[in-house]
């Protein structure tokens, strides 16, 4: 060999080497971090549910996602991480619709009281064309809704025993800070206080809230059989969510990518279902060993009579006393 030649080969050599690590730290970067807020721990489905979602995810882009799941509520409420999701500070998390109807007024349809009978009635509106028309309003509110989630349905906490609406009359409620909620507990004479989720225990021990409705998982999951230990099984509300990305993270991806996450999402939306019904009976057992209580209703007249007003009230913004009426009859 030349001494030309060797000189050339040492160059070419020296040069391969010394890109080796740069194309080793662009592989690297590659890796997208997706920041996800939960409300609750570990063992709650609120939480599972990304751990399947990630899961599901590697195995079809191996490398391409670290998902950063931050539980326990450490992110904030559901509103604060809504805002933030906006802001391009957290990339997904889920959300209840009450949560997300300030910027999508039109969502209040799936949180109307005693409009679904269960829920497989639920999944029927939410994977047909109502379901559609809410994720392409949520879209243009930068919440990329890639499936729809069922909470379970909300019941009535409180300090004492309550089995009729009349019994609420000047008792202050915590609330969803949504309006319908709001108009709901209003409708039976109580006193409506928007409270953060993560807030609600302290509100509750301190007095300052005397009830609340929850879904029976989150009950347990915050404890709060321990401030409010009796539950009327009103079930006067089914709790719909969605999962969802921030339209800032998700418009930077490619095609495959968002195929992938959206088929990931909506796996783990069924997987999320199922965990809940799981969940509120372990919830239950917990809450009953510590002294939680549940009750029955009574005149339930009475209580579907104040959900009518709301249906009323809210017909025009949520497309229509006839779209209801469908609604509660499919």
């Amino acid at each position: 060999m030349s001494s030309i030649s060797r000189r050339i080969f040492v160059k070419s050599t020296m040069t391969a080497a010394l890109a080796a690590p740069f194309l080793a730290r662009s592989a690297a970067a590659k890796t997208t971090t997706i920041t996800v807020a939960s409300l609750l721990g570990e063992d709650k489905p609120e939480t599972k549910i990304w751990r399947f979602i990630a899961q599901q995810v590697e195995t079809k882009l191996p490398g391409r996602f670290r998902f950063n799941i931050v539980p326990n509520g450490a992110l904030g409420g559901e509103k604060e991480v809504a805002e933030a999701s906006r802001l391009g500070s957290v990339q997904a998390s889920l959300s209840t619709v009450s949560a997300l109807s300030g910027w999508v007024p039109e969502l209040q349809i799936l949180d109307l009281p005693f409009l679904f009978k269960d829920p497989a009635h639920l999944r029927r509106v939410v994977t047909g064309a109502t379901g559609s028309e809410l994720q392409a309003k949520l879209a243009t509110q930068n919440f990329i809704a890639s499936a729809f989630i069922d909470y379970g349905a909300r019941h009535l906490l409180t300090k004492e025993p309550i089995t009729s609406p009349d019994a609420l009359r000047g008792k202050r409620i915590r609330v969803i800070q949504s309006p319908l909620h709001t108009k709901l507990w209003s409708a039976y004479g109580a006193s409506p206080i928007g409270i953060p989720i993560t807030e609600t225990y302290n509100a509750l021990s301190t007095g300052v809230a005397d009830a609340m409705d929850l879904t029976k998982s989150a009950y347990a999951g915050f404890k709060l059989y321990e401030v409010v230990p009796y539950l009327t099984e009103t079930a006067h509300i089914r709790a719909s969510g969605v999962v969802y990305f921030a339209a800032s993270f998700w418009g930077g991806l490619s095609p495959e990518e968002q195929a992938v996450l959206t088929k990931a999402a909506q796996d783990g939306a069924e997987y999320f279902n199922r965990l809940i019904v799981e969940d509120e009976a372990r919830s239950m057992e917990q809450a009953a060993a510590k002294g939680g209580k549940v009750i029955q209703p009574e005149n339930l007249d009475a209580w579907r009579n104040g959900a009518r007003s709301v249906w009323n009230e809210f017909s025009a913004i949520v497309g229509g006393m006839q779209k209801i009426e469908a609604i509660a009859s499919a």
